[in-house]
C-alpha cells in the first residue's frame, strides 16, 4: 500500500480498461483475449515483489504454457473506485486483488466462488474467513494481515525500563510512556490518521485488551452491541491518548502510509501498532532501528476481563472476476499466486506474514518469532469484521472524536446504525 502519484480517477479508469483489459470491449466480455489474462492489483509495480511474481509466472507456465498473464498495477488510492467502475460496467481484469473483509465481501457479486477449485489448498494455506462470505471462498489468501503493537527495545533502555518486560496492564503502560518521554523525548504511540486509517489499527489491537472475550465473538459473528460500554471504552481511548499527549503531533494530518512509520523508524515514538504484511512491519523497521530493538508486545489490559491477543486475518488475497472467459484457468492463475515457492519469495523479500504455514520463519528474529506465536491464539481483527461503508464511516468519525468536534456517544450511535443497515 505504498503511495503513488496520483492521477484523475477519470484518467486512470480511461487508461486501465484501454491498457489493461485486453479485448474486453462490451459490458459482460472478459478482461482476456482467450490466450491472456489480465491481473488488476497495487502490487506488481514494487520491487520487491518481482521475485514473487515470477515464481508464480513460472508456476503457472507449467500447466498453461500458451496463456500470457499481464500485471496491471493500480495505485491504491484509487484502487477501489477503478475496480467498482470495471464491475459497473461489467468488463476488466481477469483476476483482482482484494484487501480481506468488507472490501471483498461487498463485492461478491462480480466474482466467481473459488471452493471447487482451491480445495486442495485450504489446509497449507490461513486466512480463508476474510474472503468468505455466506459459506462461499472468493479469494485464496496470499498474506496474514495482523495488528501487532511492535515497541523500541532502545527507547526503553534509555529511560531506565527494562525492555523485555514492557508493562502488562494500561495504566502502568501509560505511566512508563511517561518515563520514556522525559527521558528520551519520544512519544508514546506513532499513529498516522489521515486517510481514517488509524483507528482500524487502535481498534483492532488495543480493543482486544477492552473487550470480553464473549463481546468479541459476538462482534466478529456479527452481533455487535455498539452502546457496549467496553464498545464505547475503546472509542474514549482512541480520544484520550492524543488528549493526553501520547500520540505524535498532529495524527489528522499525518499519513498512515507511510508517515507514521516513519515517526517509529526514526525514534520519535515508542510504539506503534503496525503490520504483519509486507509494510509497516519487522522487517520495514529493522531497516532503521537494529532488527534487535524491534519489540511485539501484547496490548496492555484495559479490563481485567479481557483475553489480549493479535487480531490477524487474511490480509491480502487474489479473486477472479465473474466476466472471465475460463474460469478454472483463471482460478489456476490465483492457485500459482499463492503456491509454495511463490509465497516463500514473497516472505523472503517483502518480509510478509505469508498464509503458507509451511514457510519456516525461523531465522527471521525475535519479533516474527512473537508474531507467529500470536497466530496461534490470535483472533480475527474487529475492523475487518465491518463492512467498507462503516469502515469509511469510522475513518471520518475517528477524525472528528479528535478534533473534538463530536463525543463518543454520538460517534458510536452513528457507528451503529450504519452497522445495522450494512
Amino acid at each position: 500500500m505504498k503511495q503513488r502519484a496520483l492521477w484523475s480517477a477519470a484518467v486512470v479508469l480511461g487508461l486501465a480498461l484501454a491498457t489493461g483489459c485486453g479485448s474486453a470491449t462490451a459490458p459482460g466480455s472478459s478482461g482476456s483475449s482467450g490466450d491472456k489474462l489480465v491481473v488488476w492489483d497495487w502490487k506488481s509495480g514494487d520491487a520487491n515483489v518481482a521475485a514473487y511474481l515470477d515464481q508464480a509466472k513460472a508456476d503457472f507456465a507449467k500447466s498453461h504454457p500458451d496463456v500470457a498473464v499481464e500485471f496491471v498495477a493500480q495505485p491504491f488510492d484509487q484502487y477501489y473506485t477503478l475496480l467498482g467502475a470495471a464491475i459497473q460496467a461489467g468488463k476488466g481484469p481477469d483476476v483482482m486483488l482484494f484487501n480481506g473483509g468488507g472490501q471483498l465481501r461487498d463485492r461478491v457479486d462480480a466474482l466467481v466462488p473459488l471452493d471447487e477449485y482451491v480445495a486442495q489448498d485450504k489446509e497449507r494455506l490461513a486466512g480463508w474467513e476474510a474472503f468468505t462470505r455466506d459459506g462461499k471462498t472468493y479469494a485464496s489468501p496470499v498474506t496474514l494481515q495482523g495488528h501487532p503493537l511492535y515497541y523500541n527495545k532502545a527507547l526503553y533502555e534509555q529511560a531506565g525500563l527494562d525492555p523485555e518486560a514492557p508493562a502488562g496492564k494500561w495504566d502502568d503502560f501509560v505511566e512508563d510512556c511517561g518515563v520514556i518521554t522525559g527521558k528520551t523525548g519520544a512519544k508514546c504511540f506513532g499513529v498516522g490518521n489521515k486517510e481514517g486509517i488509524g483507528i482500524q489499527f487502535f481498534l483492532s489491537s488495543i480493543g482486544s485488551a477492552v473487550l470480553t472475550p464473549q463481546e468479541y465473538d459476538d462482534w466478529i459473528a456479527g452481533k455487535r452491541d455498539w452502546a457496549s460500554p467496553d464498545v464505547k471504552r475503546v472509542f474514549e481511548l482512541w480520544k484520550q491518548v492524543n488528549d493526553n499527549g501520547l500520540n505524535n503531533d498532529g495524527v489528522n494530518s499525518t499519513a498512515m502510509f507511510n508517515d507514521a512509520f516513519a515517526v517509529f523508524q526514526s525514534a520519535k515514538a515508542a510504539h506503534i501498532i503496525g503490520l504483519m504484511s509486507d509494510i509497516g512491519h519487522w522487517k520495514d523497521f529493522a531497516e532503521f532501528l537494529d532488527p534487535g530493538d524491534v519489540g511485539v508486545m501484547a496490548p496492555p489490559v484495559v479490563n481485567p476481563a479481557a483475553t489480549p491477543g493479535l487480531p490477524f486475518d487474511g490480509g491480502i488475497g487474489y479473486a477472479v472476476a465473474k466476466w472471465t472467459k475460463d474460469p478454472k484457468t483463471a482460478a489456476d492463475l490465483v492457485r500459482s499466486l499463492t503456491s509454495a515457492g511463490a509465497l516463500k519469495a514473497f516472505y523472503a523479500d517483502a518480509g510478509a506474514i505469508a498464509s503458507d504455514t509451511t514457510i519456516d520463519v525461523s531465522a527471521a528474529g525475535p519479533a516474527v518469532t512473537a508474531i507467529v506465536a500470536g497466530i496461534k491464539t490470535g483472533k480475527p481483527a474487529l475492523h475487518v469484521a465491518l463492512s467498507s461503508k462503516t469502515i469509511d464511516l469510522m475513518g471520518r468519525l475517528s477524525q472528528q472524536l479528535l478534533s473534538g468536534s463530536i463525543t463518543v456517544d454520538e460517534a458510536v450511535a452513528q457507528l451503529a446504525d450504519s452497522d445495522k443497515a450494512s
